[in-house]
Parts: C-alpha cells; structure tokens; sequence
C-alpha cells in the first residue's frame, strides 16, 4: 500500500482531478477506517488541488460536528439548514457558492473563504451522514467539473462508512 501521492502539474483541471481520482482510489481502498480515509482525502485534495481549506462535518446528535480537515480554525459545530453546509444536509444536494458573502445565513468560520462546494455524504442505504466542504479563497473557484469529481471522490470513502 502506497501512502504517498504525487502531486498533478498539469492545468487542466478535469484531468487533474481524473489523476488524484486513480491516486485516491487506491490509497483509500486499501483502508476500512472511514476517518482515516476521510483525513487523507483531505490531504489529497488540499495539496493535490491547493484548496484553502478542506473538511468533512460529520452529523451527530442532530449537529454537523467538525471531522478530518486540512486548514485553518474551523466552526466545530454547524445546525441542519444554517449556512452552506447545513443546507446541503437539509437539501441531500451539492451545493456550489460562487460568493459566501451573497449566501443567505453564510457562517464565516474564515473571513478569507470567498467562494465554497458542499458534498453531501450518503451511506450504502442512501441516508444522508455527513459533508464534503471545500472553501476557496478566490470568487467563483468552484464549478460543475469540481461538482463531478468531488461527488466521485466521496463516493470512495462512502462504502466504508461506521461511525
């Protein structure tokens, strides 16, 4: 098992994701543990992509609660429908904010995330246990092909979730 990555140069964006997709894929598979695998996925995406911050937010006790992360400070505990994480809980749908600062409820866990993509987590009986967040530090940094590889990228931990 290889618990290394190399990091893509290309600028290509789809096919930088396509080329930390097949790295993930085989890092993650040789792992059970969903937190271990949810703390290397971030690292995986924080340095393969340069996000400003990455991090699951796993539901507890009727709360998203702070999981693995890479970057900053961040908010320990969100309510289902508060800002962009709770509403994707709320919804069961990703969610692209091209500006927080125009998102109804945002909460600024940092004051430098300007734009932000929310995954929900879905177990194998399809019920909803957690988030994908990605903050960037640049205005509209997410799209639909971020949208797609994200949502395929948490399709690698899903499968091994028991927490």
């Amino acid at each position: 098992m290889a618990e290394s990555f190399e990091i893509p140069t290309t600028k290509d964006k789809n096919l930088r994701y396509k080329l930390l997709y097949d790295q993930a894929k085989a890092l993650l598979s040789a792992e059970t543990n969903q937190l271990a695998n949810m703390a290397n996925l971030c690292a995986v995406l924080k340095y393969g992509m340069g996000f400003f911050w990455v991090g699951f937010y796993i539901i507890k006790d009727n709360e998203l609660v702070l999981g693995p992360f890479q970057g900053t400070v961040a908010c320990t505990r969100i309510a289902k429908g508060r800002g962009v994480c709770g509403t994707a809980w709320a919804e069961e749908q990703t969610i692209l904010v091209e500006n927080v600062d125009h998102f109804p409820g945002h909460i600024a866990c940092s004051s430098l995330s300007k734009s932000e993509i929310v995954v929900p987590l879905f177990d194998i009986n399809n019920n909803i246990f957690g988030v994908l967040d990605v903050d960037s530090d640049k205005l509209n940094d997410f799209d639909e092909i971020d949208q797609h590889w994200l949502e395929l990228l948490v399709g690698l931990i899903q499968p091994y979730y028991s927490l």
